[in-house]
């Protein structure tokens, strides 16, 4: 989102009309999640993506027809639809997407802000009904930006997302609006979470290749390294966060959650140990240590010393990283987040071709009913 929003402003300050695509809705096997952005200009230019292909052409042409007359429109694209099969949908499942014209509205600064600082927030459309395209923006707190132009109506949405802004997710939902005449509308929480957390400890040559693998794909990353001479912005600049202290003692004064990937890259017995042994008694998503066969063998031995129980090593992936034969520090890194994603996805790290489970897990979002009593 925060590279589209870049090329938005910086069209918008050339003089071109946008028009912004987000996916509110989706069912069965898609290529993309809900939530994910595509930007058109004017002039036919495009930032980020939709599908990966499928459907990117009939979009752009909806993007450019809503710049012109100015109407935003839900397109549903499914391969039981003869549209959907024109467009390339043959993925099985069904998308559904709202197309606007974007302006620098009242919440755009608000908006900008908590992208750029990461902040946690929802941004709530309304995509179906009246007021077609308006938007509150709920902040992590009490702050709200906008307006969906009718105050109970606002309060639910709001209610709704601060539940959503816990869990992490988007939905699309729908309320019917109860007085002189029942109407209902649809509306779309967009769930920006914080982003998920890489710690690496060990400020090795493989931390560079893994710290910069990990901010591509869209992760804070702290470096921890017990010795200032490694620890440095010199030799990480891309990290969010360089700290030089004991590995356990940091750890052990750090929030971890279930969004929190952990790498032990030192393997050195007197940071690692102590350092597992903190690790697995936190919640984080993933934890794998480096080290060679033998190396892992003998620290397994002393975490077992140490007091760990056979489910409490379990959690630990070590040798860390997926089977690819990755040799160097870059290859290293892409086994190493292929295992993270493995984990936090519930799957083996097989080849696809040598299973017959879903390519994309399944995603059934059906939206919800809240029904309000409008004065």
């Amino acid at each position: 989102m925060k590279n589209v929003l870049t090329d938005f402003e910086q069209w918008l300050s050339q003089g071109n009309a946008v028009a912004l695509a987000t996916v509110v809705n989706t069912q069965g096997s898609t290529p993309r999640e809900m939530g994910t952005v595509m930007a058109v200009n004017e002039l036919g230019l495009v930032s980020g993506s939709l599908s990966g292909g499928c459907v990117e052409a009939a979009v752009i042409e909806e993007s450019l027809s809503v710049i012109s007359d100015g109407q935003p429109r839900l397109l549903t694209y499914g391969v039981a639809d003869e549209l959907g099969l024109e467009v390339g949908l043959t993925c099985g499942g069904t998308i559904q997407i709202f197309v606007e014209r974007w302006e620098l509205t009242p919440i755009w600064p608000f908006l900008r802000q908590m992208v750029s600082s990461e902040q946690p927030f929802v941004l709530c459309t309304l995509v179906e009904g009246h007021p077609l395209g308006a938007k509150l923006l709920i902040g992590d707190g009490e702050q709200t930006f906008g307006s969906l132009e009718n105050e109970l109506l606002s309060e639910q949405v709001a209610l709704e997302a601060k539940l959503l802004l816990e869990q992490g997710k988007s939905a699309l939902r729908c309320y019917s609006l109860n007085g002189h005449n029942k109407t209902e509308v649809k509306i779309f929480l967009h769930c920006f979470a914080c982003p998920p957390h890489l710690m690496i400890f060990g400020a090795v040559d493989f931390a560079r290749s893994l710290c910069q693998l990990a901010k591509l794909l869209g992760y804070r990353v702290t470096i921890c390294d017990a010795r200032p001479a490694l620890a440095t912005r010199q030799r990480f600049p891309e990290a969010d966060r360089i700290v030089v202290d004991s590995p356990s003692q940091y750890l052990q004064n750090t929030p971890v959650d279930s969004n929190t990937a952990i790498a032990v890259l030192t393997h050195e017995p007197k940071f690692d140990v102590p350092l597992l042994v903190q690790a697995v008694r936190t919640p984080a998503v993933y934890i794998g240590a480096m080290g060679s066969r033998q190396t892992t063998a003998s620290r397994l031995e002393k975490l077992k010393e140490a007091g760990l129980n056979n489910a409490e090593i379990a959690r630990i992936c070590a040798p860390i990283g997926l089977d690819i034969g990755a040799v160097t520090p870059a290859e290293t890194a892409v086994s190493i987040m292929a295992e993270v994603i493995a984990t936090k996805s519930g799957r083996a790290g097989g080849r696809l071709s040598s299973t017959q489970q879903p390519i994309h897990p399944k995603r059934v979002e059906q939206p919800e009913e809240a029904v309000l009593v409008c004065q």
